[in-house]
């Protein structure tokens, strides 16, 4: 970790944002669709990398470039985690394929952490999920962030993804947020992420 000296936090804002399913991971849309806009209303925060449209969970939002771009750089492969629920009965062999890297589209994917986990205490989404079969939930810990990255790998091994919520990114974690609260984050959690000598 650098020696750089920890960001005026009084002048900042630092922000963890639980986005809720269908809304845009920006603050405009021509389209009229939901976006940030419509839960923050801080002018000149940007939100670090994006979720999809009809993926939930944890957003960091901030007004501080260094810190958006220790987010975004892939150099730094910051752990990100996501519950997947996904469509069929998962296989060890799966899990392991997930585990090595899958490829999908020409892209390899690299090692990540696939872990079965018994269905989580989730907040219920606006619009439900209707699997045509059993399905089953994983916990998965990438340190990248391609589009649409999670649904391809599933699908890659033959399990369609249903729902995605991201719990944590490095080591700001959603907690006891609910969809579209969002909450400050503390000095140590910003100091992590900076690569700041606690």
């Amino acid at each position: 970790m650098s020696k750089t000296s920890p960001p005026d936090l009084n002048s900042r804002r630092y922000l963890a944002f639980f986005k809720p399913y269908g809304v845009l991971s920006q603050f405009t849309d021509s389209a009229g669709r939901k976006t940030l806009k419509d839960y923050l209303d801080f002018p000149g925060v940007y939100s670090a990398g994006r979720l999809d449209y009809d993926s939930e969970g944890l957003l960091l939002i901030s007004d501080d470039g260094r810190f958006l771009h220790r987010l975004t750089d892939p150099r730094h492969h910051l752990p990100k985690t996501y519950l997947v629920q996904v469509e069929g009965e998962v296989a060890e062999s799966q899990l392991g394929a997930l585990r090595c890297g899958v490829r999908y589209q020409n892209i390899q994917a690299r090692p990540c952490q696939a872990l079965l986990i018994p269905e989580p205490q989730l907040p219920p989404r606006e619009k439900p999920i209707t699997p045509h079969g059993p399905t089953a939930w994983l916990r998965l810990v990438l340190t990248e962030g391609r589009k649409r990255q999670i649904r391809h790998m599933t699908a890659a091994v033959g399990l369609p993804t249903l729902r995605i919520i991201r719990v944590a990114v490095g080591p700001v974690a959603l907690g006891a947020l609910q969809p579209g609260q969002f909450r400050d984050l503390d000095p140590r959690e910003i100091q992590i992420i900076l690569g700041i000598r606690l």
